[in-house]
């Protein structure tokens, strides 16, 4: 009878404890290739990364956007770097070439991506004048980006004249600053 007693208790509360318990460990969470473990039992951390199990390796890590850091770098340093102009042209210099043809190789590397050439002008001229000027400019990098092997479909030129500087100032420095081409995403 102190037998039955003993597997009762044990078939109540034992097994259900041990099945509780090993429900609640830490499930492995795939990020990029490579298994980390990942605690999903706090409300707030779900999904959140055990930092040790990652020995300092972060490559792997992708993002809100499911971008990993070095895709991350790739696209920021493709909007932030913009392209440069002469006062009164929308030639590209030597340096404006080096630019996009990083751009072009971007861009092929990333099919599914459109983007938006701005042309922009410092605030000298009247506003139809850099309103033009700007779409040449625009133009200009859509032609070069275009010779590199980019589908004209995936760039729409805009030209926002002197409307959007970067620099507000009145100086020389100012409007180099605002005489520009740059990328936004579609």
């Amino acid at each position: 009878m102190h037998s039955k007693k003993w597997i009762i208790l044990f078939l109540v509360f034992i097994i259900p404890g041990m099945l509780l318990t090993a429900s609640c460990s830490k499930k492995m969470v795939k990020t990029d290739g490579m298994p980390v473990a990942g605690d999903s039992g706090a409300a707030g951390d779900a999904g959140a990364i055990d930092e040790g199990s990652l020995a300092g390796d972060r490559s792997g890590l992708l993002d809100e956007e499911g971008l990993t850091p070095e895709q991350r770098r790739a696209r920021d340093a493709f909007l932030n770097e913009h392209i440069y102009f002469e006062f009164d042209s929308d030639v590209l210099s030597a340096e404006a070439q080096a630019t996009l043809m990083r751009k072009a190789e971007y861009l092929q590397k990333n099919p599914g991506r459109r983007v938006t050439i701005e042309g922009h002008c410092d605030e000298r001229g009247t506003t139809e004048y850099n309103l033009a000027l700007g779409d040449r400019r625009a133009l200009s990098v859509k032609k070069y980006l275009e010779n590199l092997g980019v589908a004209a479909s995936r760039m729409t030129p805009v030209s926002y004249g002197e409307e959007q500087p970067i620099d507000p100032g009145h100086t020389e420095a100012a409007w180099a600053q605002n005489r520009r081409a740059q990328f936004i995403f579609n």
